[in-house]
This record gives C-alpha cells, structure tokens and sequence, in this order.
C-alpha cells in the first residue's frame, strides 16, 4: 500500500531511486567495498580478500531482504548488512568492516547519496536556466505594465521580468557550484573521530576510501560529518525553491482573468480545468509546484535540530534525516523540473499588455512627463507636484493624463503636442531593458554551457 505522495504522485523515478532504501542499500555496499580497497592499498588486506569482498559487494549477491531478516534480530542496521556481506563472501569475511563504525558507513553513503543529487539537481537547473533564457530573449521588448504594491507603476518589458529571474538562477547554479564540495564529504576515522582504531595511518586510510568514491575528505569530525554541511544542502534546496515560487507566483497573477498579460499553457482538447466551471483555465501546475515548494522550505527547521548532537553523536537526527534529506530533495528536483515546463509551455499576450497599459489612461507616464519637465528647467519637487495634481484630477474625472497635461500651464508652455504625444508611449519610457536582458541571457548561456 503506498502511503506517501512521494511513492505515488510526486517526483521523479530516477531521482527518487536515489533516496530508497534499495539506493541506500546500493551505496552502503559501495562504501564497504572502498573501505576493504583502501586495506588493500595499504597493505592490511589481500588482493585476493578485496577481490572475493568486491564480488558480492553488490544488491544481487547481498539482497536487501537478507539484510533486513538479519537486522530484525540484531536491531541494528549496518550490523546486519556487514553479517549478510560475510555470509556472502565466504573466508574473506574476515576483512569486512575493518576498524568501521556504522556511521562511517552511513554517513559515507549519505554523501554518496548527496553528490549524485546535487547531479541531477544541477541538470534540471540548467535545463530551467536555458528555457527562461529563452523567454526573456523571444520577450525581450513585449511592453507590459510593471507593478508595485499591487498598483500601475511604469512600464516595464516582459523580456526583463524574465531576466530577473534568470539571473537569480544563474546565482543559484553558482552558489551549488561552490557548496557541493562541502556537501558531499565523507568520513572515517571512527567511533569518535579519533582514527584510533583505524591505526597509524588512519587519516590516509580515509582519504583513500573517500577519493576513490568521489568524495570530499574532511579535516576534523566526531562520529558524524558535521551537519553544517547538511544545513547547507537543504538550505540551497529551499532557496532554489523559492526562486522557483517566484516564478510561479507571478505567472499565476498575470493569468487572473482581470489581468491575463500571460499564463500556464492549456491543452484545450484533453484537459479539464474544473468539474462544474467548464470554462476555467487554472494554472494547476503553477499552483501544485508552488505548493510543493513550500514543504521544501519546511525542511530547513528539522535540519538545524538535526546539528544540535549530545557530545560526540547521538541517534536523534537519524530517523529525521531520513525524511529530511530524501523528501526536500526529491521534491525540490520535482518543483526545479515543473517550473522548466511551465515556462516552456507558457503563453504571453502582447496585445493585452499594452490594453492594461492604455486601461491606465496614461497615468504610468506621469513620471516620463516628470522628467522631461525637469530636463527643461523645472525643479524637480515642482515638477513632481505638477503631475501628481494632474494625475489626481485625471483620476477624479476619469480622463485621460494627456488630456490634462495639454491644459496645464506648466506642461503645455514646456512641450509642443507632437513631444507631448510621444512622452505617452508606452516604449519610450523602457529605459535600459533591452541591454540588461541581452547581458542576463549571455551570462545565463555562458554558464550553462561551461557544464556541458
């Protein structure tokens, strides 16, 4: 019976496998296996022994339900996965486990677990990086209303909107870039952090075993990696969910009915938007996506518990990792690849952006008009006074700005009508959009493209 929405509604196969039991299975038995090699490397172990141990050092010889009837007697996990190693390897059982202790073993394939995520986390980032480049360059001089608190502000260009996030994207590519190496660390020196019984060259036996799994090798821990590392990990993971909310939010807006400027594509043939309203259009992946990233956010609190130990370690972060970890990363990935298809199927109406604009009646070129009458010599309070009493009578009297504007004294005797006419286009008071867009996209590609 499948309980989580994780097992049956919500995120990737491949991704989750990750965070499985079978996929934790998979790299404790590789963790075990790289701690044999490194006895080897060292001399303290046999080539034939790390030969027989790397055999069964796999899922298929060590089945995950021999390792669960054992742990059900012994109650203790890595003890029954050592047990059913040497039942498997026969006299090379002997070397299994060598000067281990569980957590050597469990947080080296967490860490195993963390560096293959941060992979396809990155992917999925990329691919968002490139398809939001791609809306701010086809949208790069769409004209639109910009918004501040809720109200017409000035205009602003759709192509910009989407370099903002873009950018911000582009920042949280690099921020997993330079965290992903204290994330993904390994540890092995014991039961706390000692190394004794790893002996006198204990600290080359641990950055044998974690180089050769692809691993960060750290300086100084207790039994556990320092969950400081972890705290970073979820908190990325939640700061690239809200850049994603973001996102969604605000396409969400522009697609209510009173606003649609643009909004989350539609399959008019097959898809139903609601049971009764057989007219709706909801923005359901927008919404649910914005929804999930929410819980991933919810994950930051449990995780800086889960750094606060008793001495050297105790038990009470292990089962809340357990969730902690898988569920913020699978759901993260899920949220990252959502927002990509949102973008990629979303729909901008140029027309009605510029009808929101003239449903303003001018009103969002009182600054434009502001600024020029300083450029001819007006003060700029005075200036500022001149529209604010023009546009509060527009208001009152549901005019157009212009109109008022070429019966005030001051605007008229600064402007001819043919300046006063361009001043109240819309593409005219843009400003430097077009340049930002251009060098957000370049910058966006160029970083994506390094990785590949």
């Amino acid at each position: 019976m499948a309980f989580c929405p994780l097992d049956y509604r919500y995120g990737s196969q491949d991704f989750k496998h990750i965070w499985s039991e079978s996929g934790r299975h998979e790299r404790q038995l590789e963790v075990e296996r790289a701690l044999i090699w490194a006895h080897w490397q060292l001399g303290r172990v046999s080539e034939d022994d790390y030969n027989a141990v790397a055999a069964i050092a796999n899922p298929e010889s060590v089945r995950k339900e021999r390792v669960s009837e054992i742990e059900a007697e012994t109650r203790h996990d890595i003890m029954a996965l050592t047990k059913a190693m040497a039942e498997a390897a026969g006299d090379a059982g002997w070397c299994i486990h060598l000067g281990a202790t569980s957590n050597d073993i469990v947080d080296t394939a967490v860490a195993l677990q963390l560096r293959d995520s941060i992979v396809m986390l990155r992917e999925q980032l990329c691919l968002l990086i490139g398809v939001c480049a791609d809306v701010a360059e086809r949208e790069r001089d769409t004209v639109m209303l910009g918004r501040t608190h809720g109200q017409a502000a000035v205009p602003i260009t759709f192509g910009l909107k989407a370099a903002v996030w873009l950018d911000e994207m582009r920042r949280q590519l690099v921020r997993l870039d330079e965290a992903a190496p204290r994330i993904a660390v390994g540890k092995f020196l014991g039961a706390v952090g000692t190394g004794a019984a790893q002996g006198e060259n204990a600290r080359e036996l641990q950055r044998l075993i974690l180089t050769h799994l692809g691993l960060g090798v750290p300086l100084a821990t207790t039994q556990v990696v320092g969950r400081d590392r972890y705290i970073e990990y979820i908190s990325w993971q939640a700061n690239l969910a809200t850049t994603c909310e973001k996102i969604l939010q605000e396409i969400r807006n522009l697609q209510r009915s009173e606003i649609a400027e643009a909004g989350e594509g539609f399959d008019v043939k097959k898809q139903v938007g609601s049971s009764t309203m057989a007219h709706k259009k909801n923005p359901i992946k927008s919404e649910n996506a914005s929804g999930l990233a929410r819980i991933v956010r919810s994950f930051i609190i449990p995780t800086y518990e889960n750094a606060l130990l008793w001495h050297e370690r105790d038990l009470a972060n292990s089962s809340s990792e357990r969730f902690t970890l898988s569920h913020a990363s699978a759901l993260c990935e899920d949220v990252v690849k959502k927002t990509r298809q949102v973008l990629t199927n979303m729909w901008v109406d140029a027309e009605r952006c510029i009808e929101n604009i003239r449903s303003q009646r001018g009103l969002v070129m009182a600054e434009k008009v502001m600024i020029d009458l300083v450029d001819r010599g007006v003060p700029r309070d005075e200036a500022h006074e001149i529209l604010r009493e023009a546009s509060f009578t527009a208001v009152a009297n549901k005019e157009e700005l212009i109109d008022v504007c070429s019966r005030t004294p001051a605007i008229s005797a600064a402007f001819s009508a043919e300046e006063l006419e361009a001043m109240f286009e819309p593409s005219n008071h843009i400003g430097v959009s077009g340049e930002i867009v251009d060098e957000a996209v370049a910058l966006a590609r160029a970083a994506i493209q390094i990785t590949e």
